[in-house]
Formats: structure tokens, sequence, C-alpha cells
């Protein structure tokens, strides 16, 4: 745990600095059939300085956290700023000042589970798939864990302290027919400690029955046809068409560097239907699975309503992106660990909810696909974007028809979104997700189902 108090260094910080120190606290249990192959929990900790000097930054970590460690990283960052400095001559205007203060912990008040304990529960569950699915050919029950305890200080000044922690149990099954594997994988949890996100292990005993019976279909599917067809994307697959095709592209600092989305400002990119934002810790009146109340540069975190009504509106900022184009900074700078620069990263990314219901947007299609998960796929600076399906049905005469086999998507993301034409009226987040970009970062997405135009492979 951070105890060292950092307010006490506001006054040696002569030019603008951010001074944060981390720990990241990880444990990860791996159960395949019934038998632990993994069981670890490690800490992660240190102290960062980054120092701004005419248009560059000079940055320093220890891992040490000392009084005399603490002032040796702000001496070197400054020491890196002003070597930048004389060999780029940039001599941008300064950054933004922001003053800003909160505290925001979600550790749980329950007593904390041991090791041992946790893999009892895990072994509850995977007892009941054992007993109930003989048939599997191998279930896996996996917990992973993520506490991000972070103090920061900066010159403006800001302060701001959280502890942040994220609870993911997943479960995965494969069978075989006809010689060929057949898998899939559900997650479970989100904010919170363990103790907070899970009570029972039967609690849990429906949603594994629904994975089951999915897998079944599954296994008894045919391959899509393939072909640019109507679809539609549950929560999960819109959300990451969301959170990887086109959010990745908003990023201010991609946008600087050539992705598509640096053209389109003020431009219809989207059906007027779409809505698309980042929030920052709260949504639609919920708390958010990923919640950023003041980023790591002691920015006030607010939501980013990147796409307004198919019209895009704004990117994500830090404090230097936001001087660029004359803007608020929106409180998008995060960073994984205290050996990491803060980057322009997303928090909770969707598209709001609409006003159709489910059934009547699969009533609505005669020959297509409802997609509900997804595994990895990759997008780049284009908005051009390839997932992997691992869940779906074929859609024949507005009705839901046999299960369909792992496929992919893929198409231009900014094409898909102007051919949405509904979007279901609930909304589903996925707390899951480790964005990659430099650095892991925890996010989550979500969203409503939505139906749209995409090309599916085939066979």
């Amino acid at each position: 745990m951070i105890k060292r108090e950092l307010s006490n260094y506001v006054d040696i910080l002569s030019a603008y600095t951010e001074l944060r120190l981390q720990e990241n606290r990880d444990t990860l249990i791996v159960m395949l059939n019934g038998q632990v192959m993994r069981n670890q929990r490690k800490a992660m900790s240190g102290v960062s300085a980054r120092v701004y000097k005419n248009g560059v930054w000079g940055f320093a970590s220890n891992r040490n956290m000392s009084d005399d460690d603490i002032k040796l990283a702000i001496h070197e960052a400054k020491k890196n700023a002003v070597f930048l400095d004389r060999h780029t001559n940039q001599d941008n205007e300064p950054l933004q000042i922001t003053t800003n203060s909160g505290r925001n912990d979600f550790s749980t008040a329950k007593p904390r589970k041991t090791q041992r304990e946790l893999i009892e529960f895990l072994k509850e569950i995977d007892g009941y798939i054992e007993k109930k699915y003989p048939k599997l050919n191998s279930r896996s029950v996996i917990l992973t864990c993520l506490d991000m305890e972070k103090s920061l200080v900066t010159s403006d000044p800001s302060f701001a302290y959280s502890v942040t922690p994220r609870s993911i149990l997943i479960v995965v099954m494969t069978v075989e027919k006809n010689g060929e594997p057949f898998e899939l994988m559900k997650t479970f949890g989100g904010l919170g400690h363990f103790e907070d996100q899970f009570s029972d292990p039967s609690q849990l005993y429906e949603k594994i029955d629904n994975i089951y019976n999915h897998l079944m279909k599954k296994s008894e599917g045919v391959y899509a046809d393939a072909g640019l067809k109507d679809v539609i994307l549950d929560a999960d697959l819109a959300g990451i068409l969301a959170h990887e095709a086109i959010g990745h592209t908003t990023e201010a600092d991609l946008a600087l560097s050539g992705s598509v989305a640096g053209d389109y400002m003020n431009q219809k990119v989207a059906s007027p239907l779409v809505t698309l934002v980042d929030f920052a810790h709260t949504a639609l009146g919920e708390p958010c699975r990923t919640p950023v109340y003041i980023d790591d540069e002691g920015v006030l975190a607010k939501d980013v309503a990147i796409i307004e009504n198919g019209v895009l509106k704004s990117y994500m900022h830090n404090k230097q992106s936001a001087r660029h184009f004359g803007v608020e900074p929106t409180g998008n700078a995060r960073a994984y660990s205290y050996s990491d620069e803060p980057l322009i990263r997303m928090r909770n990314t969707a598209i709001l909810p609409g006003t159709d219901r489910l059934e009547d947007m699969i009533a609505s299609i005669d020959d297509g696909y409802y997609l509900i998960k997804s595994s990895n796929g990759q997008a780049d600076s284009t908005s051009e974007f390839m997932f992997g399906v691992t869940l779906g049905y074929e859609i024949k005469n507005g009705k839901l028809g046999r299960g369909i086999r792992d496929t992919t998507i893929s198409g231009i993301a900014f094409d898909v979104l102007k051919s949405i034409d509904m979007i279901s009226n609930d909304m589903v987040w996925e707390a899951g997700g480790m964005c990659g970009k430099k650095q892991p970062i925890p996010v989550s997405m979500g969203g409503p189902a939505i139906k749209c135009k995409i090309n599916i492979g085939g066979k």
C-alpha cells in the first residue's frame, strides 16, 4: 500500500511536473480440468516523475519510494526535459493549468479471502461443470484480479488518490463433434474486489448452463455464407467495434499522427442514429466498470461525445493535444504502471442505446446473422478491421436459426456505422478487456445491439 504523502513535494516542483506513486497488485489462478495450473500473486510498485519544458517531456522512474528516491526521480526527469529541449527547440506555449483534488477508493469493506479460499471457490465451479456436463473434452476456470493504487500530485497543483480493483472470472468449455473441437468462453465480474463481485459459486450456475447450451448449438451448427450481410451485432461485438475500430482513431495523438478521423471532424461518419461516447466514470446514471475521476495528469475526467447523431464531434485529449486543438483536456491521460508515461487512452466506450427491441431487429432480417461473442481481432488507423466471431446464429425469415461455427467479420468501421438502421434499447457492458497501446490498460466497452451490414467470412 502507498503510505507516503506527496503534498510535501509540491514546493520543489519548479517546472510543470507530475509526480506519481503507484502499486499494481495482480492475482492469477488458472484451473484446467480440476487441476491448478497457475497460482500467483504479485505486486509491482514505484515512483515516476514527468517534467514538461517547451513542448518536450522528461521522464524518470524508480521502483523504490523513499524520500531520496522520489527526489531523485524529480531531478532526473527535470534533467531529461532540459536535455531534450536543448536538442529540439520547439518553444511551445505552456500547458493549461488544472487544479483538482479527489479521492476515489473502491476497496472492499469485507474480509479478504486467502489464495486457498479463492482456489476452493474455483474448485466448486469446476466441480459443478464436471458433474453436470461430463461429455466436455476440457474445461477451464480462471480468476484474474488487478488492483491499481495511485497517488498523484502535480505542480498546478492537483492531487488525486485512487484504488481501482477489478476482478474477472473466466469459464472456458470445449467439446468435440465428429473429431472437431468447439470452444466457448464467457467472462464474469468487473469493478471491485473479488469479495464484492462473487459471493457464492452457485450464483454463476445458471449462466454456466447458458454457455453450455450455446456451445452445443455451435457444435451442431453450420458455416456462415460469406459476403456482405445484414447482421445484428450484440453488445460484445458492437462494443469491440466502437473501441478498436472507431475509438482508437479518435484518440487525439493518433488523429494527429494520421488516423482517418483526423480528416473527419464535424463531418457525417455514421448513421444519425449513432451517438458514441467515451464515459469517464458514470454512464446513464450507473457507475462505469472502469471509472476515472481524475486522470494521470491531474485533469478532471469528463465524458467525451465522440460522435453525436452521426457527426464526429470530439477527440479524446490529454493536456498537450488539447492545447494543440484549442479545446479543454478531457481526462484521458492514463498510465498502466509507475514506469509508464500517461498516454491518451479510452475508459468506457460505447454507442448509446436506441429505441428498438432486439426481437424486432431480428424479425426485420430475412437472411442474415445474429452475432454475439467475439474473440481476438485487429483494426488500424484507417478504421479497417477484422474480428473473430465465436458465437452466432443464422436469421432466416425473421427468426433465429442454426448456430454458426467460428467465423470473422471485416470492413471499414465508419462505413459499417453508416449502415446502421436499428439500435436496441438495452445496454450491456463488458469489463474484462485490456487495451494495448504501447502499454496495457484496463478498459470497458459495450452498448446496445446494432443492426448493420458487414462482411462475414465463410468456410
